[in-house]
């Protein structure tokens, strides 16, 4: 048995609509990636002065001027 598909045009609307969820959802797939790079980063970092002693965050903020 073969289905009938009708084919319909969306209205303006609808397809701003359609746009903006897949705009968000664009948007929230950007931040995951940007969220899964820091973390592969910062797994990079650990990785590689996971044997150096720790910097105390006091000193680190006086380092760095955050005080």
């Amino acid at each position: 048995m073969l289905l009938k598909i009708e084919k319909r045009l969306m209205s303006e609307t609808q397809v701003l609509e359609k746009l903006q969820k897949l705009e968000s959802a664009v948007a929230r797939l950007q931040e995951r990636i940007e969220d899964l790079e820091d973390l592969r980063d910062l797994e990079e970092a650990i990785a590689e002065n996971g044997d150096k002693p720790l910097i105390p965050w006091e000193e680190a903020k006086k380092d760095l001027d955050l005080e």
